[in-house]
């Protein structure tokens, strides 16, 4: 495993295990330093979203850096208000458009929005159907949702993004998804920062001479979970890649699954309908 390490999704296209998220970079210059960082130092997954606003600076970013367009697995989602058979085509065509891009490798609904997300799944089928899209799925659907997914489909998603982290240790969900062949990918895998001073965490870092931050994602990729941490300070960025150098032992895999709390540090959608 290293950073090139590639996860074969449900529909034979091929996705980075470790990526950039850009979740709350919000101006120009942030996000494109960070994604020229990112991808210099070999990252090939980058995580945007039309609520992130940072969608034309993702895309500059990429030409800028001169990678080869079919080298990069962007991820881009469909916000809430834009839900709907059409409204969700037409947005997915406005995040084309922003990122300057022909394609998408991997569009997601961003939240199960009640009544309207089957109409807006149907949108997404349409796009993969075309060609203008390489991959579908979804982000913060619980079991509920993908079971009601999967009864009204054919189309099965190739990933489910949540929030993941041994503070939120979603065992179920991921059970689930391996049995249904769908990915699951983390964000917020460093829990925004806020259980990076637990001792019990210190501990197992200091044993494997690494950061907190570092066994937080290497615990997630044992696990065969995408993951996509947000860093935009280029040490950061860098640092999060080295975690390909090191294995967690069986004992410190399971003492970090003790670690599960339900940490949700941003949506919760336990309870969405």
């Amino acid at each position: 495993m290293d950073i090139g390490t590639k996860v074969t999704l449900n529909n034979g296209i091929e996705m980075p295990l470790l990526g950039l998220g850009t979740y709350m970079m919000r101006s120009g210059k942030e996000t494109e330093s960070a994604v020229l960082w990112a991808l210099d130092a070999g990252y090939r997954l980058i995580d945007t979203a039309t609520l992130y606003e940072n969608e034309r600076s993702v895309g500059k970013a990429l030409k800028k850096s001169g990678v080869p367009r079919e080298e990069v697995f962007l991820t881009t989602k469909l916000w809430n208000s834009d839900h709907g058979y059409e409204r969700a085509l037409a947005a997915f065509q406005e995040s084309l458009g922003k990122l300057g891009l022909d394609y998408i490798d991997l569009y997601l609904i961003h939240w199960p929005v009640e009544r309207l997300r089957g109409d807006s799944w149907r949108a997404l089928e349409t796009v993969l159907a075309d060609g203008k899209c390489r991959a579908i799925g979804v982000s913060n659907y619980t079991i509920g949702h993908l079971e009601e997914l999967l009864e009204s489909s054919k189309t099965v998603p190739a990933v489910n993004q949540v929030e993941f982290s041994p503070y939120l240790f979603q065992r179920d969900l991921l059970d689930f998804c391996r049995a249904h062949n769908i990915q699951l990918e983390a964000y917020s895998p460093l829990t925004r920062g806020r259980r990076l001073g637990d001792r019990k965490l210190a501990h197992i870092a200091e044993r494997y001479g690494k950061s907190p931050a570092q066994v937080l994602i290497r615990w997630a990729l044992q696990h065969e979970v995408v993951v996509i941490p947000k860093p935009s300070r280029m040490e950061r960025i860098r640092e999060n890649t080295g975690v390909f150098d090191f294995s967690i032992s069986p004992e410190d895999m399971e003492r970090l699954d003790s670690f599960d709390e339900d940490l949700h540090t941003d949506w919760d959608p336990t309870d969405a309908p």
